[in-house]
């Protein structure tokens, strides 16, 4: 589909993505030079919370398009990306749990841009791959919710909140690894029936 097919890129969803874009610099700004911790908590949550408003809106408007199914998955990625690992060198989780997530988040993106190459079919997300990556998207503002500058001692609130991350975020990232694994059979499938519509076997 081209975009003279398609809605065009000067759409409601696009511009939902962009402003999601756009609020990551106030995200790292309330992170590292306001030390409002709680507040850039919130905000990363909802980033993360909102990744389903975009796609919802071009599906009830009608304004699918081309640049927006190149945007909103970029936008989804370097969102997380630079979200894990604010929180990591904010001190709100530990750096192998977040190289541990980006591992898997750029193998993820390594992968889906050989098969686009490759000329393979689009592979449908599966739905335990949903839940990880929303298991994740809460995690890591709760992580940074629950923890304080410079070591400071948490509250008993924010200790409880601790376990229930551990359990949710070790759980999700798991979950992602073995999803991840679990994909390379549809990709074989995407890519013999891709390169089969294209003639090329």
């Amino acid at each position: 589909m081209s975009d003279e097919a398609s809605a065009g890129w000067r759409t409601w969803p696009n511009l939902i993505t962009v402003v999601r874009l756009a609020l990551l610099p106030v995200f790292l700004w309330l992170l590292f030079d306001t030390g409002h911790r709680a507040e850039a908590a919130w905000l990363l949550g909802a980033l993360g919370a909102t990744d389903w408003v975009d796609g919802f809106v071009a599906r009830r408007l009608n304004q699918v398009s081309t640049v927006g199914k190149v945007l909103d998955p970029v936008a989804d990625r370097v969102l997380m990306m630079t979200g894990l690992i604010a929180v990591a060198a904010a001190g709100g989780v530990p750096w192998w749990f977040a190289l541990a997530t980006l591992a898997r988040e750029v193998l993820v993106s390594g992968l889906t841009i050989v098969l686009a190459l490759l000329g393979a079919a689009r592979i449908d997300v599966l739905w335990w791959g949903k839940v990880s990556t929303f298991a994740l998207m809460v995690t890591y503002p709760l992580f940074l919710l629950t923890s304080n500058d410079h070591h400071a001692a948490l509250a008993t609130w924010q200790q409880w909140g601790r376990g229930a991350c551990w359990v949710v975020g070790t759980t999700g990232l798991a979950l992602s690894w073995a999803v991840l694994a679990g994909y390379f059979g549809p990709a074989k499938r995407a890519l013999r029936t891709g390169r089969a519509g294209r003639g090329l076997e």
